[in-house]
């Protein structure tokens, strides 16, 4: 539905635009589907070639992997609400409620809440989630400044839904709320590596925590993980690893390689090591218990920054802003 008529010829003379939301991750789709929910004007833009953030997939010889988040959990009823439309549409899986933990004592299981997976990689759900939501792709956003005006364009909002020191790089300095938020942020790194193997040779398990180890934080079987027994593996690494590997990602896989095949004791090579690298993979700060921020600039921050690093987080702070920019703008 469309607001009352006064309502949307104010927006739209505004800015042609109503909101502008940067960012095509689950933040920056959520915000955008409360708007269109509510009739507002809306404008993704993404700098990918695709929707997801980090909620990334990317395909080998035309099967999916996934390279950002490895899984996501659910706690929140409204959250669960979606993930059952995710099911109904055959999107998600349970995958486990057990993880194993690896570190100097060995390795044991570790019992915890149901991780869901996707078979079609954790994009799809982000895609499924934007529906008919306009986004454009390639299309980098350079300046947001006060107005709003977003590269030049007035706007009636805008909402940024990205880690902090990204949106940080766009904020005119005289959004001083917005600035200030984003700059008290502060994340991590990681490198995320798809080892393509001839055939399964590793131990019985589907997701490890790695302990107090000096390359490798998580491994994941995503064969298990997806359902269709591909020997594939995904490994993330520590911060500290990736920190000295972001100028040039490629050149750790030989290091991440060998780390796993030591961990799980695998005699065969990978065919294959893919190395994606996340400049700001983790949020390490928390925001209190806010789930978003608006300020009086017309500026929106979403984001998992606002609340623990999950894609339940992420999805909840989206929503959030995206009706309170419905609520002030209707």
């Amino acid at each position: 539905m469309r607001p009352d008529p006064a309502t949307y010829d104010h927006l739209m003379t505004v800015g042609r635009s109503g909101v502008v939301v940067v960012g095509a991750g689950i933040a920056g789709i959520a915000c955008a589907v409360e708007l269109v929910r509510a009739g507002v004007p809306v404008q993704v833009r993404e700098r990918g070639h695709v929707r997801g953030g980090r909620m990334a997939s990317k395909r080998f010889e035309g099967r999916p992997a996934d390279i950002g988040a490895a899984y996501f959990t659910v706690d929140d009823p409204d959250f669960a609400a979606e993930v059952e439309r995710w099911r109904a549409a055959g999107l998600v899986r349970e995958w486990t409620d057990t993880f194993q933990s690896y570190d100097r004592d060995g390795r044991q299981d570790v019992p915890g809440p149901m991780r869901f997976a996707a078979p079609r990689g954790l994009r799809s759900l982000v895609e499924h989630l934007a529906g008919a939501v306009p986004v454009t792709v390639d299309r980098l956003v350079l300046t947001v400044e006060p107005g709003p005006v977003v590269d030049g364009e007035s706007c009636a909002a805008v909402a940024l839904a990205m880690p902090g020191p990204q949106a940080a790089l766009l904020l005119d300095p005289a959004l001083a709320d917005a600035t200030r938020v984003v700059q008290a942020q502060r994340w991590s790194p990681s490198l995320a590596a798809v080892l393509r193997f001839p055939t399964r040779r590793w131990p019985d398990f589907r997701g490890a925590f790695v302990n107090d180890h000096p390359v490798l934080s998580l491994v994941c079987d995503d064969g298990d993980r997806r359902g269709d027994g591909a020997p594939v593996l995904v490994a993330h690494t520590v911060p500290e690893f990736a920190a000295g590997h972001l100028a040039l990602p490629t050149g750790a896989g030989p290091a991440i390689e060998q780390a796993v095949r030591d961990l799980l004791g695998l005699p065969e090579q990978a065919l294959d090591v893919h190395v994606h690298r996340w400049t700001y993979a983790k949020p390490t700060t928390a925001a209190g218990n806010a789930t978003y921020h608006l300020d009086a600039d017309g500026i929106g921050l979403a984001g998992d920054a606002f609340g623990k690093p999950r894609v339940q987080s992420a999805w909840r702070s989206g929503r959030d802003l995206g009706r309170a920019l419905a609520a002030r703008l209707t």
